[in-house]
């Protein structure tokens, strides 16, 4: 495994340009219902039931003709479970119909052949599938056994019906240690594209907040990841990262560039909630991103104030609209506030900072931060002060302590590169695969403590 070293030109590009100026074409997700038919231990919405007051067909279909006369080019379909809605394809029909493209991510339980024939018929043009690991581990996550392997029919009912396919995998402490062994088993089902994301603990996550990585086990999941990413290069596999993933350690271009011919210029540029999707739930509240805590971040109701007026005027959404300026890094703090990439990166995801701190702005979810403190002989680690209400897209408050790098931590769920699991090819083909991982982590500490990243304490 090789990669360059991109952590001086990305400092550079960060200190010395600003980010380009934003225009707010987006893409709407829209939970067109709360109604689920699993229990997922780290489902941020808490779906299960439907909501009190969802949308009407006739409202729905209004909102469709709203999204198109704003501009909106694609709509994606989620819940709880989209299929669970009863209009739900007439729904993608309607989308379809006034030119706009509709997609749907799904947790694959019941989508029989007949049914995937029928969302080819309506319009739907891909579907990603939420798969969380191996069997025993995925089926424990989401709380209904068998749910595995209904994944696995949905992706072959849809390649029958002919629809393209995808997946996205939630990382967490009971996932990341398999992340390997899923990876093959994705490749092998014909999967080409593979998003993947950090649980935080929003949701009934706040109440499994054991299951989140602890900010200094990124520096052993990024080596892991990036080499992900660089098998699936020659496997036809995207390893795409999600918005939470990152940020300006040593493998941000080659991870987040990895679908693109220019991958030297890719790199996290900032939150784009209200720029590039909004978030739409069942009873027609609008928020800038889906996964954004409703209390905070609603910008109103289609109820209420239509949609155009809501996306341009809502300070809810127009949160990031400063993203390129001086006044784009005023709701920064703590290290974020001080950070080489303030000005690019802007804290990172504001969901991921929000959920645990009840304010958008310090991200404990930075592989760089993670190196910094490592190589200043420290590291960070969080802990719950404050429980959620037990409402859908709720968050409790978690609090952060400094500590040694080597100091004493005890769970029965802590991640290290020791207890990941690998395809028996691949420990024939390199024997040495954990120790050179471990490498490429030490050599990282090593790089940031012999650069400026190691002269100074992290804020």
């Amino acid at each position: 495994m090789s990669f360059t070293d991109p952590v001086a030109q990305d400092l550079h590009a960060a200190e010395s340009g600003q980010a380009d100026s934003y225009v707010r074409t987006t893409y709407a997700v829209w939970e067109i219902t709360l109604k689920c038919n699993l229990a997922c231990a780290h489902c941020g919405s808490r779906a299960g039931d439907s909501r009190v007051d969802e949308l009407s067909t006739e409202e729905a279909f209004d909102l469709i003709h709203q999204m198109a006369e704003l501009g909106i080019k694609e709509v994606s379909l989620i819940g709880g479970e989209a299929f669970l809605r009863k209009d739900w394809l007439d729904l993608a029909r309607e989308i379809t119909r006034v030119g706009m493209r509709a997609t749907m991510t799904t947790g694959g339980f019941g989508i029989s052949e007949r049914t995937a024939e029928r969302m080819k018929e309506a319009g739907i043009r891909t579907v990603s599938v939420s798969i969380d690991g191996l069997e025993d581990v995925h089926d424990k996550l989401r709380g209904r056994k068998g749910s595995w392997r209904q994944c696995f029919q949905t992706i072959e009912n849809m390649r029958k019906a002919g629809i393209p396919i995808g997946t996205n995998t939630q990382i967490n402490r009971r996932s990341a240690p398999i992340l390997p062994m899923l990876y093959q088993k994705l490749v092998d089902a014909g999967v080409k594209m593979w998003q993947i994301q950090l649980t935080v603990p929003m949701g009934n996550a706040v109440e499994e907040a054991e299951l989140l990585m602890q900010p200094f086990e990124l520096l052993d999941l990024y080596p892991l990841l990036a080499f992900l990413s660089k098998v699936g290069v020659n496997d036809g596999m995207v390893v795409q990262p999600g918005n939470n993933i990152g940020y300006y350690g040593p493998y941000e271009r080659a991870m987040r560039g990895v679908k693109f011919k220019d991958r030297e210029n890719m790199f996290y540029t900032g939150c784009n909630a209200g720029i590039d999707v909004i978030g739409i739930e069942a009873d027609g509240s609008i928020k800038g991103c889906p996964s954004l805590p409703t209390k905070a971040y609603t910008g109103g109701n289609i109820r209420k104030t239509s949609l155009h007026d809501i996306f341009f005027k809502a300070e809810e959404l127009t949160i990031n609209e400063a993203a390129g300026t001086e006044a784009g890094t005023d709701h920064l703090w703590g290290h974020c506030k001080s950070c080489e990439f303030a000005s690019l990166c802007r804290g990172g995801c504001n969901w991921t900072a929000h959920v645990f701190f009840g304010k958008r702005g310090n991200n404990p979810y930075c592989h760089h931060r993670a190196l910094k403190r490592a190589a200043n002989g420290q590291r960070e680690r969080f802990f719950l002060t404050e429980a959620a209400s037990g409402l859908p897209f709720d968050h409790g408050i978690f609090d952060m302590v400094d500590e040694p790098l080597d100091a004493p931590y005890s769970s029965p769920l802590a991640f290290d590169l020791d207890n990941v699991q690998f395809p028996e090819e691949w420990k024939k083909r390199i024997p040495n695969l954990v120790a050179d991982l471990r490498a490429h982590r030490d050599r990282y500490i090593k790089y940031y403590s012999e650069s400026r990243f190691g002269q100074s304490q992290p804020a």
